[in-house]
Parts: C-alpha cells; sequence; structure tokens
C-alpha cells in the first residue's frame, strides 16, 4: 500500500490545474484581490486625517489600483521650486491660527449642512441638544474673528514666513541711490567723495561774534577780505599774503564786507551807519557813502549799484557811480535787516531781518533799484533770518534759513510766492550757499554741533557733515571756482572746505562760459 501511496502523491505534484498546498502563488492573489474589488462596489474610509480634510484632499472612493498608487505618488510630491525659493512648502507654525483656519474652512460646509436640513426638514431636539456645544465654540471662534478686523477676512490661512525685518542704519547700501531708475541728475552726487576734515585752518583772533554781522567774502580775484576787531585784513588765498587794508579808531568797527562783482573793490559797513568803497589793489579808500542812522549790517552789490542794509530797518540803493549817490530807500523791515541778496540775474532782491521777515523786492521800473514795496513777504519763520542764497540753475528759487528758535531752511518760488519746501535743520541756520558744480546746498549751523552740512537738492537728503569747529558757524564764502569754501566761527578760525571740488568734464564747460562771460559795468564806467 505505500507504494501506492507515493505515486499518488507524484501525481498530486506534476499536476498543475489542482489545488496545491503552501501559499498560493502571486498571479492567484491578484485574481481573488480584482474578483473581490469588482463584487464590492464601495469601500468605507476609516479615518482621515485633520490634515488631509484640511487641505481638501478627498478621499478615493475606488480602490487603488497599482496605477492609482502611481498618479497619487505623483500629485503628492513636493514641488522642486517654490515662490519663496525654498524646497518645501512648510508653514510657519508660529504665524499661523489654525482655529481660525478651521473655521473659515469649515464654515462653507456647514452652511451646506444647514440648508440640506432645513430643506428636509429632518432636525430633531435630540440633534439640536447635540450640536449646541459646537454651536457655542463656533461662535467664540466667530466672536474672535470679527475682533481680529479686516485681517480675519483678507488675511491667510497658512501664513508660509514672516516679513523681514527692516536691517540696522549701519547696514544700508549708500549706493542704492546709484541702482534707482528714478534717481534725478543731482544724486550722482551721492557716490562722489567729500571731505568732511578741512583742508586747511586760518587763525581769525577777534573776529566778533555777532550773529547779525557779515565780516567775510571771497572776491573773484582769489582774495579773501575779513574783519578782526576793528581791523581789516585781506587774504590772497593764492599766494597766502596778507595785507591789512583799514584799522578803524577805538570804538568804531567793520559790520558788512563785499566785493563787487569783478575787480577789486570792497565795500564796507561800518558801525556808524556808513557805507566806504576800497580799492584794494592799491588799498585806497574812493569815497565814503552815509544815509543810515545806525550799523550798516548787510550789503549787496549789483553791477554799480550797491544795496546796503541797517540796524535802523532800512535799505538804501547807492549809485557808486554818481555823485548824488542814494537812489532810494526801502522800509519793509520793524528791526535790523541782517541778510541781504540779489538775484543771480538781478531781477528781485532778497532781505532777511530781525523781525523774522523774509521781504523779496522786484526790479524797479526803471531797471535801476528796486519797487518801493516788496513783491512778496513772507512770515513763516520764527526766528531772524540772516541766510539768504538764490539757486543758480533756478533763478526763481530762493532759501532761507531760521535762528535758534526756528532751525529751518525754507525755499520759496518767488515768480507766484508759495513755499516750496520746509527742513528742520535741529540747529540755527547762519549761512547758505549754493553749489555751482552740484546740485547741492551746503548750510552753516551754530549749537549743538557747530558743522556744515551738505544737502542734496531738492530731495535735502543729507550727504555729509563737516566737523571742527568749536563754536557756532557765522559766515560762508565760496572760492572763485566753486570747489572750496571758507567759513568763519566763533572759535576764531577760518577753515577752507574742498567740498565741491568738481567734476573734469563740467570743469571744462565752466570755463567755456566764463570766457564769454561780459565784463563788469562798474569797471568800465568808473574812473
Amino acid at each position: 500500500m505505500s507504494q501506492f501511496n507515493f505515486v499518488s502523491d507524484l501525481q498530486n505534484a506534476l499536476v498543475m490545474d489542482g489545488d496545491t498546498r503552501g501559499p498560493a502563488p502571486r498571479w492567484k492573489k491578484k485574481l481573488e484581490a480584482s474578483m473581490n474589488g469588482s463584487a464590492n462596489t464601495t469601500r468605507s474610509v476609516l479615518s482621515v486625517s485633520y490634515n488631509t480634510s484640511f487641505s481638501g484632499v478627498q478621499a478615493s472612493t475606488k480602490t487603488p489600483g497599482k496605477n492609482s498608487e502611481a498618479k497619487a505618488k505623483k500629485s503628492m510630491t513636493t514641488p522642486s521650486k517654490t515662490p519663496g525659493g525654498g524646497d518645501r512648502f512648510i508653514p510657519n507654525r508660529a504665524a499661523t491660527n489654525f482655529e481660525l483656519a478651521h473655521y473659515l474652512v469649515k464654515k462653507d460646509e456647514k452652511s451646506d449642512e444647514e440648508n440640506d436640513e432645513q430643506a428636509t426638514g429632518s432636525n430633531n431636539d435630540n440633534n439640536v441638544q447635540a450640536s449646541a456645544p459646537k454651536s457655542d465654540h463656533q461662535k467664540l471662534i466667530t466672536e474672535a474673528a470679527q475682533v481680529s478686523g479686516d485681517n480675519a477676512k483678507s488675511g491667510r490661512i497658512l501664513c508660509y514666513q514672516n516679513k523681514a525685518p527692516a536691517a540696522p542704519e549701519s547696514h544700508t547700501n549708500p549706493l542704492k541711490v546709484v541702482y534707482s531708475l528714478k534717481t534725478p541728475i543731482s544724486t550722482k552726487s551721492g557716490s562722489r567723495y567729500i571731505p568732511t576734515t578741512s583742508e586747511r585752518i586760518l587763525d581769525a583772533p577777534d573776529f566778533i561774534n555777532d550773529y547779525y554781522l557779515n565780516l567775510m567774502d571771497w572776491s573773484g580775484d582769489n582774495i579773501v577780505a575779513v574783519a578782526l576787531g576793528n581791523c581789516v585784513y585781506l587774504w590772497n588765498a593764492a599766494t597766502g599774503n596778507i595785507e591789512q587794508l583799514n584799522e578803524y579808531e577805538e570804538g568804531d568797527y567793520a559790520c558788512a564786507l563785499s566785493w563787487i562783482q569783478e575787480g577789486q573793490i570792497l565795500a564796507i559797513g561800518n558801525s556808524t551807519g556808513a557805507v566806504e568803497l576800497w580799492d584794494c589793489s592799491k588799498v585806497k579808500r574812493l569815497r565814503v557813502m552815509d544815509g543810515h542812522g545806525a550799523r550798516v549790517g548787510s550789503l549787496a552789490w549789483n553791477s554799480y549799484l550797491v544795496s546796503s542794509g541797517s540796524r535802523d530797518g532800512t535799505i538804501i540803493h547807492h549809485d557808486v557811480r554818481s555823485r548824488e549817490h542814494k537812489l532810494s530807500s526801502l522800509n519793509g523791515h520793524a528791526q535790523e535787516v541782517c541778510g541781504l541778496k540779489w538775484s543771480t540775474d538781478f531781477k528781485y532782491l532778497a532781505s532777511g531781518g530781525n523781525d523774522n521777515l523774509v521781504n523779496v523786492w522786484s526790479l524797479g521800473s526803471s531797471g535801476v533799484g528796486t519797487a518801493q514795496e516788496p513783491l512778496h513777504k513772507f512770515t513763516e519763520h520764527q526766528a531772524a533770518v540772516r541766510a539768504l542764497a538764490w539757486c543758480p540753475w533756478q533763478t526763481n528759487t530762493l532759501a532761507s534759513g531760521g535762528g535758534t528758535a526756528d532751525r529751518c531752511i525754507k525755499f520759496w518760488n518767488v515768480h507766484n510766492g508759495s513755499l516750496i519746501k520746509s527742513v528742520d535743520s535741529k540747529s540755527q541756520v547762519c549761512s547758505l550757499l549754493f553749489s555751482r558744480h552740484y546740485k547741492e546746498l551746503i548750510s552753516a549751523h551754530g549749537f549743538a554741533n557747530n558743522q556744515l552740512t551738505i544737502w542734496k537738492y531738492p530731495t535735502m537728503v543729507k550727504q555729509a557733515d563737516l566737523t571742527g569747529h568749536t563754536s557756532r558757524v557765522l559766515q560762508m564764502a565760496m572760492s572763485p571756482d566753486g570747489s572750496t569754501v571758507i567759513s568763519a566761527g566763533a572759535d576764531e578760525t577760518l577753515r577752507l572746505w574742498n567740498c565741491f571740488a568738481p567734476d573734469p568734464m563740467a570743469a571744462k564747460k565752466v570755463a567755456s562760459v566764463n570766457s564769454n562771460a561780459k565784463k563788469s559795468v562798474f569797471r568800465q564806467s568808473l574812473r
């Protein structure tokens, strides 16, 4: 019998169609799975993760086969590039409000369910009681969303990145204006080198510390005139020679100095109320012109006409060619006139006074002197106005600076009398000058830093602070070539600053313009 059992087992082993012992083959398992899948039309989803429902991914009702698994894998693959430049979309959990996000996502689903329940009318008391805790929780979230305001309605559900913090000032790129497409021409000076230390220092003993006086000027022949005590000195900037022009008697002193546009004629306003004319090439006084009842603290030339402002509040126009020099007298200030400047086209005269006024006088109908009444009267300054400067490339623009109680630099359009701009300089403004080579402005200041400040015009962005004076800077003057500024301080020093060195190409243009300039009428007519 044993041999028959052996033969039977051997036959069973060789039969392929029958059932065999051991695990089923792989092809048989797949066949059974497909047959079972076709028999069962639906399969229940056991669980859905919070993140899946939150992100809007719906579970498939179809049994995933090989192709469907590959598609799911492909759809869930992490993007290779993200908008933020990172490698994955990773939410910032610290900046994400998950409760509010979940409420916003479920809000629409809840409204759909409520509409279905109202349509079918299947609500009962038990369902209402069971949903009461849920509705209370959702009310709390709704109130929180209302408190947060518009951010809850228009804000993001997920926050992927916080806003980058602002960089410290020390890390700000100073050359960023160079790369801006909207940069005006004047901002080219932002990339140029500006020395912040003085090139040369001169001693100025007995320099009078008086805000209302104008005790220094630089001539077209490169000679600096400065009043020290009761003396007036001439310093040749080219050779360095120093010469004493005049010495007043005890008690008298020079209060204002002003060179004619061309030549070596110097006007001196003194403490007695007179205006003196000096030929500095011969160290000789030409004439004395009176008319004021108090000291003359400001002077301004217009060809053969010199205008003088006095402590008595009057302005007098003197014709230096005529024996009867007094052309007219202007009464526009109630206190001392401490600032006086003709415009670059000589059509307007600006005057500043201790009464906080800035008056603009138009040229007279005869073409000589000015009208008797001011064209504009600016009252916006809150302190005495001594610093005045006319823009060389916009002849209708006037800059004015106020004293300690005002500290503002204001720009005026004299065509229509409007205020263009006002900038708080944080300190007393003693003097103003426009650059001839750059669209910039330099101002001299008092307490607390006693500095000279270069501003970009018209944006008035600070370019540099020139420090060195230990007391307030009372006066400034510019060299004939427009590259150097000399400042006089109450610390009894004169400092030269090479802050407006011209571009070589621009210097050639200026040289060609100067060669075609007309000669002074005063030089032609005065014998």
